[in-house]
């Protein structure tokens, strides 16, 4: 049992009537901080040890200011008789603020010109004495009523004038105080037993359960909300992102297949052979099947002409397209290998081509050196819009609706290079903390050499 506990519980063991009447005023006698006399009155309250009311009371309380001009007198009658002392002569503004300091000089030299007790000569500057003698000093006499008056009984001797004068010259303050009646409640005892919240194996093989005291239990109380599991912040995001383009119409690619042949990754989006992108530095391998089983061959055919002979207005590459090199097995280094291959089947369905709208977002890879704007994994978004008489202005409003709908509103577009869309574009976004245009996007219309072969 604490101290302040023992204190509480001893002061009402003298009869059943015993009380505690101020919480406040046992605090102070006992010397024992109140606010830890309310806690413990609280805690043996929740175990009916002690009854409790509440109360309040107002008072004034005297600051700094006020203690000084009880002690030394208001500043205005200091001035006042310091004026009164230097006679005809008056005090130049010095002289007063030597006399009686700067601070009561600055506020009691007002009051006095307020109240006419003295007066200011234009061509000297100085202060003179209006009056020869100098009047009862109020402000004193006010305050010293407040400070001698008990405790919670000095808001009622002085009228409303004179405390709102009072107040306004920021003297005193008015302050409400809460203290509690204390007094036994149905199960006080001198010492409280801690009662216990369980019902143990021991208790029940020595019996002692019969004679413990236990909490009262809540049947019907409920228990705490299991949760169950939270998204990762990269979820979270790719959540949202799936969320708004599904709004704006696009339907999403299986793109659950993370190693993709060279032909769909890069020869099916007329990529060269020869390209830096497609070597061991920049690309992961497969050893193990190192080749594809096989391709759509009349579609290998077309793709293999285009590059090597061209067509639709081009002339190729004017290399050897070769099949091993089409074959080998990697991780896709981009979502588009999926692209490729939904425009291919969207030209061969039965029925004939019919407009569709598709986006991925999924994980990507690449043979970068890792720092802290890099890694051989990450996550891209990509989508794609099949349909007649599209034009870049098309490509625009749909990148500028997609990034307004994620709080990207700032944008700008820059012509860029890509093998396998021509015009191409770079995006980028104002970033309003960093203060600068940061490239978040890239974009383009797809060749004729990648769509032709289809």
């Amino acid at each position: 049992m604490s101290d302040v506990e023992s204190a509480i519980l001893s002061a009402l063991s003298s009869g059943a009537d015993a009380t505690i009447p101020d919480s406040f005023a046992f605090a102070t006698t006992s010397k024992i901080d109140h606010n830890s006399i309310v806690g413990t009155c609280k805690s043996l309250q929740a175990d009916a040890y002690v009854s409790v009311a509440e109360h309040s009371t107002q008072f004034y309380t005297l600051g700094k200011e006020a203690a000084n001009i009880v002690q030394d007198g208001s500043q205005e009658i200091r001035v006042l008789n310091a004026l009164i002392a230097a006679g005809e002569a008056g005090l130049a503004m010095p002289e007063l603020q030597s006399a009686v300091g700067k601070d009561v000089c600055k506020i009691g030299m007002g009051n006095c010109l307020k109240n006419k007790w003295a007066k200011k000569d234009k061509a000297s500057g100085k202060l003179t004495a209006a009056v020869s003698e100098a009047p009862k000093d109020e402000v004193k006499e006010q305050l010293t009523t407040l400070k001698d008056a008990p405790e919670g009984e000095n808001t009622k001797v002085l009228d409303d004038k004179a405390y709102t004068a009072l107040k306004r010259r920021k003297l005193i303050s008015l302050v409400t105080r809460k203290f509690y009646t204390i007094g036994r409640g149905p199960s006080y005892a001198p010492q409280r037993v801690k009662k216990a919240a369980d019902l143990t194996h021991e208790m029940l093989t020595s019996g002692k359960w019969k004679t413990t005291q236990f909490k009262e239990y809540n049947f019907q109380t409920l228990g705490e909300s299991v949760g169950g599991g939270y998204l990762h912040p990269l979820l979270k995001v790719r959540a949202e992102f799936r969320k708004i383009l599904m709004e704006m119409g696009f339907e999403e690619m299986p793109t659950n297949k993370w190693v993709e042949s060279s032909f769909w990754n890069f020869d099916s989006l007329f990529q060269p052979q020869s390209h830096p992108a497609r070597d061991a530095h920049d690309t992961f391998f497969i050893k193990e099947p190192a080749a594809t089983a096989s391709v759509p061959e009349d579609y290998y055919e077309r793709v293999k002409s285009m590059h090597e002979i061209g067509g639709s207005g081009s002339i190729g590459y004017r290399t050897v397209f070769e099949r091993q090199e089409a074959m080998k097995n990697l991780l896709r280094t981009h979502t588009t290998a999926v692209s490729s291959q939904m425009l291919y089947k969207l030209a061969n369905r039965e029925g004939g081509f019919k407009p569709a709208r598709y986006f991925s977002i999924d994980r990507v890879f690449r043979n970068e050196s890792m720092d802290a704007t890099h890694l051989c994994e990450f996550h891209q978004v990509e989508g794609l819009v099949a349909d007649y008489n599209l034009s870049l202005g098309d490509l625009i409003g749909t990148i500028e609706t997609f990034f307004r709908k994620i709080g990207i509103t700032q944008l700008r577009f820059k012509p860029a290079f890509n093998p396998y869309t021509e015009p191409s574009m770079e995006v980028f976004g104002y970033h309003p903390d960093l203060k600068k245009w940061t490239e978040i996007g890239n974009s383009g219309m797809f060749r004729p050499e990648m769509l032709a072969p289809m």
